[in-house]
C-alpha cells in the first residue's frame, strides 16, 4: 500500500505542476517538470513498445501518453504495468502447472477416444486440451439454465442438500435478497459442520458490507477476498476474477454468467429483464471446476486441499458428446479462450452463433468473423439494445460497421438486458461460461468456461439463442451508417480506447 500512495502522490504533484507550475512555481519550475514530464512519457513509451503487446494495445497507450502526459502516465500506473502482472501472477501459473502435471502422472488426464466425433470437432477438442490442460469428459451431464429464476432456484435447492462442503467463488456478490438468501444457507450449513468456503473478487464486491461477511465468518464460513480494492493505485484492480464457480459437495457444480445479486433476477428497474445463462454440471466434469476453485484458494491462502475427498466426483450417465471446463487468465501466456474462440470461428463450417454484453475484439476474431461471413456462412451476433456500461458500448458499436459490411447478422435484443455469453459453431459445439467476447476477457480477467461438443446441452443453447432472435430488431446496415457525426466521434473515440477496457 506504500508504494500506491507514493505513486497516488507523485500523480498529484506532477499534475499540479503541469498545470499550476508556470503560474504558481514560475517559469523555471514550469519548465523543469514540462521536461521531466517529458521524458516520463517518451520512456514510458519505449517501455511499453519494448514488451511486445498487442499493437492495437500499444499504440493506445502511447498515443493516451503522447496526447494526455499525466492522465496517460495516471492511467498507465493504475491500468498498464505488464511488469506487475508477471510478477503478480508468476506463483500461480507455477503452482497451477505442477498441479495440472501431478494429476496427469496420477491418471485423471488422458488422450480420450475422439473417433465418434467429425475432424473439424477433433482438432478442437485437440486443441482445447493442449491449452487448457484439463480433461475432456464423457461421463458427465449438464443441463442449461435459462434466466435468474431457474439458475437460483436450482443452485438453492442443492445448496441445501449439501453434507461434507460447499465452495462458492463470485465476481459480484451483493447483500440484497438473493445474495441474504443465500448467505443463511451457507450460515447454516457451517453452523451444522459443513466445510463452507466463499471466495470474492475485492473490486467486483467492493460494496459487500463487511457486517455482511462476519455474519458469516462468525458461523464458521471461510472468507476470502480474491485480489484487494485497497491496492488500488498498484493496477491490482485491472485483473479481476470473473469467475462463477459454485461446486458442492464434489458432485454437482455451477458455471455462467450470472452473478449473485436481485438484478439477476430481473428486479432491478433500470435494466428490467435480465436475460442470462448458466449450467449445472454432475459427474467428471465437476473435478475440473474444483481444481480451478482450490487453485484460486491455493493462492489467497496458501491451503492445500487436493485431496480425494475433494476430487471423487460420481460419474454421471452422460447423454452423449464431449464436455471440458476451460480456465483462462492473466497467468497464462497462451490466451486459452481467445485462442479457442477463434479455432472455433475459423473451423465453421455452417454457422457462428454469438452472443455477449460487450463485443470488443482483437483483431484476430474480427477478422476471423469477417471471414466467416464472406465464405458464405451464417454469422450472426446477439447485443443487448442498451447498455449497462457506456463506454465499452459505444466502442462496441464501433466494430460493427466492417460485419455488416460483408453480411454478418446483428440482433439487437430489445426485450431487457442480454448478459448471456455464447458461441455456437454448426449448431453442434457451444462454449458457455464466463468470458466475453472483448479483450478484458482475453488478456485481464481470470474466467471459466465449459466447452460442450454434440451435448444435448448444445441443443438447448441453439433453441434459447433462436427464442431470443423473436425479441430482437436486426441491424439494417444502411441505417446504421447514416449515424450523426457526434455518435460516431463519440464511438471512435470509445474505440480508441478499447484495448485499455
Amino acid at each position: 500500500m506504500r508504494r500506491g500512495i507514493q505513486i497516488f502522490i507523485i500523480a498529484a504533484i506532477l499534475f499540479a505542476f503541469y498545470y499550476f507550475g508556470f503560474g504558481v512555481f514560475g517559469k523555471t519550475a514550469g519548465t523543469i517538470v514540462s521536461i521531466f514530464s517529458t521524458l516520463t512519457v517518451v520512456s514510458l513509451g519505449f517501455m511499453i513498445f519494448m514488451e511486445n503487446r498487442n499493437p492495437s494495445s500499444t499504440m493506445a497507450w502511447i498515443l493516451l501518453l503522447a496526447l494526455m502526459p499525466v492522465v496517460g502516465l495516471f492511467f498507465y500506473l493504475l491500468f498498464g504495468q505488464n511488469y506487475f502482472k508477471r510478477r503478480k501472477f508468476d506463483k500461480k501459473a507455477e503452482q497451477d502447472l505442477r498441479t495440472y502435471d501431478r494429476l496427469e502422472e496420477n491418471g485423471a488426464r488422458f488422450h480420450p477416444d475422439l473417433s465418434s466425433f467429425n475432424p473439424m470437432q477433433q482438432q478442437l477438442l485437440h486443441l482445447s486440451q493442449r491449452l487448457a490442460r484439463t480433461p475432456i469428459s464423457f461421463s458427465s451431464d449438464t443441463k442449461v439454465l435459462t434466466n435468474g429464476q431457474e439458475t437460483f432456484s436450482t443452485l438453492l435447492k442443492e445448496l441445501e442438500k449439501a453434507r461434507h462442503h460447499i465452495h462458492m467463488e463470485y465476481y459480484i456478490y451483493r447483500a440484497d435478497h438473493i445474495g441474504t438468501r443465500i448467505q443463511q444457507i451457507l450460515i447454516e450449513k457451517a453452523k451444522a459442520g459443513v466445510q463452507v468456503r466463499f471466495m470474492y473478487d475485492a473490486w467486483g464486491s467492493m460494496q459487500l458490507p463487511k457486517s455482511f461477511l462476519r455474519a458469516m465468518q462468525e458461523a464458521g464460513v471461510q472468507v476470502v477476498a480474491y485480489g484487494s480494492s485497497k491496492a488500488f493505485f498498484l493496477s491490482r484492480v485491472n485483473f479481476r476474477n470473473h469467475r462463477k464457480i459454485v461446486v458442492i459437495d464434489g458432485k454437482v457444480g455451477f458455471i455462467g454468467g450470472l452473478n449473485v445479486g436481485d438484478e439477476y433476477l430481473s428486479r432491478n428497474a433500470a435494466y428490467g429483464f435480465w436475460r442470462d445463462t448458466h449450467m449445472r454440471v454432475r459427474g467428471e466434469a465437476v473435478r475440473t471446476l474444483q481444481i480451478i476453485f482450490l487453485q484460486d484458494w491455493l493462492y489467497m491462502t496458501g491451503e492445500k486441499m487436493l485431496d480425494a475427498e475433494y476430487l471423487s466426483p460420481e460419474l454421471a450417465e452422460s447423454s452423449g458428446g464431449a464436455v471440458q471446463i476451460i480456465p483462462s487468465g492473466p497467468d497464462n501466456d497462451r490466451r486459452t479462450l481467445k485462442n479457442i474462440f477463434f479455432s472455433m470461428i475459423t473451423s465453421a463450417q455452417k454457422s457462428v452463433w454469438l452472443a455477449t454484453p460487450y463485443f470488443i475484439p482483437d483483431d484476430d476474431i474480427l477478422t476471423s468473423l469477417r471471414v466467416a461471413a464472406m465464405s458464405g456462412l451464417d454469422v450472426r451476433i446477439l447485443f443487448p439494445s442498451k447498455p449497462d456500461k457506456w463506454l465499452p458500448f459505444l466502442a462496441s458499436h464501433s466494430y460493427f460497421p466492417s460485419l455488416l459490411d460483408v453480411g454478418v447478422k446483428i440482433y439487437e435484443y430489445e426485450k431487457g438486458f442480454l448478459h448471456s455469453k455464447l458461441l455456437i459453431i454448426d449448431g453442434e459445439v457451444a462454449t458457455i461460461g464466463t468470458a466475453n467476447m472483448d479483450m478484458r476477457s482475453f488478456h485481464l480477467n481470470f474466467e471459466v468456461n465449459a466447452l460442450l461438443v454434440q451435448t444435448e446441452s448444445v441443443q438447448r443453447i441453439v433453441s434459447d439463442f433462436e427464442r431470443d432472435l423473436v425479441y430482437t430488431k436486426q441491424i439494417i446496415p444502411d441505417k446504421f451508417n447514416k449515424k450523426k457525426i457526434p455518435e460516431r466521434f463519440m464511438e471512435s473515440l470509445a474505440r480508441l480506447l478499447s484495448p485499455l477496457l
